[in-house]
């Protein structure tokens, strides 16, 4: 691949796309024997694997001195050994059991075909008995597990609330009871709102083994962020030092090309570039026609589908119709025996070329791959490298080409390559603490064994909560022999009244013209997206809402051939109720950042419609909602009197706090593992809590998810790299590649970039 850069500079359509170049060299393994019980070592052997890399050594011998590990190392540099060996090693001495649990179904099979082969591989009498516990198996599959007793038990999150827990007492006890071995497989993807439901998952499940005199040591395998050690500990509740943390690969790999790839600028339009989708499809057929079997990430399924078809057509028109035959999609909406079938497809080279969604970030094996194509950055280095790293044969060397978009983190990454070679990992954020999703687990933990005072050491702010619900009539305090208790006082399954991938218990179903549902929104989310007159697709198909009842959950749905798209125009209000924290991490000290208790509320007063072509709004129309209340977190700073008269004095105060809140907003996914979507911003002249000129960054989610309060602790770094940004772009006026946002409820008016950067460079005092 050493002429991989003059072949790309060669292809007819190039014009000077390639913004950076390097390579990151690879490296020999470093492997250390270590003695593994024998019938499990020769299974091993057979495998090829005669040595464990030293990092797997490393966690394999940590387990069995009894620390909890984190292992946070690449995609393909051999995690799942590092439990594997301990967990059968326990299985075959004394029958000892392991739960692993992964975030999705297709991680947890391809985990159970390996670790099932190499339980059939030990031979008769080993105690090793592989099952997965997932909600696709029937009544009688599920009984048929828990009959089988397996000492290895393979599921996900979901079932250990639904179907684990409240069952410990009554059909689980032979398993917590001999529960030594916890393996949180992928723990940087539990932050957000499934994270902290995870967390407090995770700490009824530890009171659950307690009950029966079970201590299990968590195994927590994690791609490389900037917090591992803490967060492992804050999705556990264990203590950050009992972990034994597992950092560096010692796997062998070859040369790794780089190449970050921008769009040519397009001519009629300021900053708009060409399509990171239609670069990425020549990409994809040129290394395919050049013999590299290539995956290709992007955003959407509905992209990976359209895109694996467009791809198939370019190669015809080519000529290459075998080829085009070896083109697929690859998304999490497909049935196992497909999947299954496309992951064989790429093992055995058959398949050539295959647009993804991030269904194969994740630890699925499909073997080594010679490029991945990147369309569009990832949005964080994490996802970033981890995509990468399904590139690479062992020592063979690998390419790896990102394309940009043309939003603000895509031109960041491109005009500042360094920041994604060089810089810092982010951090992953989760917040048990939040009461939106705490009050719902302590309910779960009293209908599975009895709350006691003792339990403060699972929940945090326990005492708190435990009486707020009490006085709700949610739980009953009794008085025994053994001390004060609670229970749910509650008729149902509490963990059947909440769902472990939301905050929000009000949904609104999307019904086609049949009345079938198509899909469901919260309802938050349905007052944006699903409002009458929105057009919302799904699966490829166009639809029109015409009707959108709150009061009954349902909005109507008539397919349509409009081309055009809408954007919702809101206004909104935040009201602080309490300040939590203050600090000043500006360039001058008079600029205090608050973090505060608030409550937003948001209005949807119209719609733009806005061709579907060029972008341009066709008219607006107004709509009467009910506005929508939010109890969140934010982080908030007013501007002093001398920066707001150098605003006044440029001509447009609003549009230059409003710029610099969108460019704020767009550069959290630099320091923290999220997306844009996750948090949202408001400017304002004069803010009654303040009287000055304010900007706020508040968590999108009720009772918030720990991101501003990671922001307000990291705004000093937040606020040099906005600048940065904007500095950067070579706009005149704000694009999307600096100000403009794809979420603004004002159609982006007004926006003054230039303001924005004054704005900046007197807080940073650069």
């Amino acid at each position: 691949m050493d002429d991989l850069a003059d072949w790309l500079r060669g292809r007819p359509w190039y014009v000077d796309q390639i913004v950076d170049e390097r390579t990151r060299p690879g490296r020999d393994a470093r492997t250390r024997d270590i003695d593994v019980e024998g019938r499990l070592d020769s299974a091993l052997a057979d495998r090829g694997i005669d040595a464990l890399y030293e990092h797997q050594a490393d966690a394999v011998e940590a387990v069995r001195d009894g620390r909890d590990v984190v292992i946070a190392t690449p995609t393909a540099s051999g995690k799942s050994l590092a439990y594997t060996v301990p967990a059968f090693e326990r299985a075959m001495d004394h029958g000892g059991r392991t739960l692993y649990l992964g975030p999705q179904n297709a991680l947890v099979a391809d985990q159970s075909d390996t670790l099932s082969g190499l339980a059939r591989d030990l031979g008769f009498g080993s105690r090793v008995q592989v099952d997965t516990y997932t909600g696709r198996l029937s009544k009688s599959e599920k009984r048929s597990v828990r009959d089988r007793q397996p000492t290895v038990l393979l599921s996900n999150p979901d079932m250990l609330h639904y179907a684990l827990l409240p069952h410990a007492h009554r059909l689980w006890e032979w398993f917590f009871s001999g529960l030594e071995t916890v393996v949180i497989d992928e723990v940087h993807e539990y932050r957000g709102v499934f994270g902290g439901h995870v967390s407090l998952l995770l700490r009824r499940l530890r009171r659950v083994c307690e009950r029966f005199d079970a201590d299990p040591q968590f195994v927590c395998c994690s791609a490389t962020i900037g917090n591992p050690v803490e967060h492992a500990s804050r999705v556990t509740g264990k203590d950050e030092s009992g972990f034994r943390l597992v950092d560096e690969d010692t796997s062998a790999t070859g040369d790794t090309h780089w190449f970050v790839w921008n769009p040519p600028k397009q001519d009629g339009g300021e900053g708009r570039r060409r399509s990171s989708h239609v670069e990425t499809r020549h990409l994809m057929a040129d290394f395919v026609s050049e013999g590299y079997q290539t995956l290709a990430f992007t955003r959407s399924r509905q992209g990976a589908e359209r895109n694996a078809t467009a791809t198939s057509d370019d190669l015809r028109e080519r000529g290459e119709h075998d080829l085009a035959d070896d083109i697929a999609a690859y998304q999490g909406s497909l049935t196992d025996d497909r999947r299954r079938s496309l992951e064989a497809g790429l093992h055995d080279g058959s398949l050539r070329g295959v647009w993804s969604t991030n269904a194969l970030e994740l630890g699925v094996d499909v073997g080594g791959l010679d490029a991945v194509l990147l369309d569009g950055y990832p949005g964080t280095r994490m996802n970033t490298f981890q995509r990468a790293g399904r590139a690479g044969r062992g020592t063979d060397d690998a390419a790896v080409v990102l394309v940009a978009g043309e939003d603000q983190l895509d031109q960041y990454v491109a005009a500042n390559p360094g920041a994604l070679f060089d810089g810092d990992p982010e951090r992953a954020v989760v917040d048990p603490a939040n009461e939106f999703l705490l009050d719902d687990h302590l309910r779960c933990a009293a209908s599975e064994n009895w709350l006691k005072p003792e339990d403060r050491e699972y929940f945090p702010r326990f005492e708190e909560r435990v009486k707020r619900l009490e006085s709700a009539g949610d739980l009953e305090q009794r008085a025994t022999k053994y001390g004060l208790r609670w229970v749910d006082d509650t008729d149902g399954s509490p963990q059947h009244e909440m769902s472990l991938r939301t905050i929000d218990d009000a949904e609104v179903q999307l019904l086609d013209p049949s009345n079938d549902t198509l899909a469901t929104l919260e309802q938050a989310d349905a007052v944006r997206d699903a409002h009458p007159g929105a057009i919302y697709h799904h699966q490829g198909q166009r639809y029109e809402v015409s009707d959108l009842d709150l009061d009954r959950g349902v909005a109507k749905l008539s397919p349509t051939w409009a081309d055009h798209y809408t954007r919702v125009l809101t206004e909104k209000d935040i009201e602080v109720h309490a300040d939590l924290d203050e600090r000043t991490p500006f360039g001058r000290d008079d600029v205090p950042v608050g973090f505060a208790d608030i409550t937003l509320t948001t209005q949807v007063t119209g719609y733009q419609r806005r061709d579907a072509k060029r972008g341009e709004a066709l008219d607006t129309i107004s709509l009467d909602m009910p506005p929508q209340e939010l109890e969140t977190k934010a982080l908030y700073f007013a501007l002093p009197p001398d920066i707001e008269q150098q605003l006044l004095a440029g001509g447009d105060l609003p549009g230059g706090i409003h710029a610099a809140e969108h460019a704020l907003i767009s550069m959290f996914p630099t320091e923290f593992l999220c997306d844009r979507g996750d948090i949202g911003g408001l400017s304002t002249p004069v803010h009654p809590h303040t009287g000055r000129p304010t900007i706020f960054v508040y968590d999108g989610y009720p009772g918030g998810v720990g991101l501003t309060r990671e922001g307000f602790r990291a705004m000093g770094s937040l606020a040099d790299s906005t600048l940065s940004m904007l500095r950067a772009c070579d706009c005149a006026d704000g694009c999307p590649a600096c100000v403009q946002s794809p979420q603004c409820g004002n159609a982006n008016d007004p926006l003054d970039k230039d303001l924005a950067v004054d704005c900046l460079a007197a807080l940073t005092g650069d």
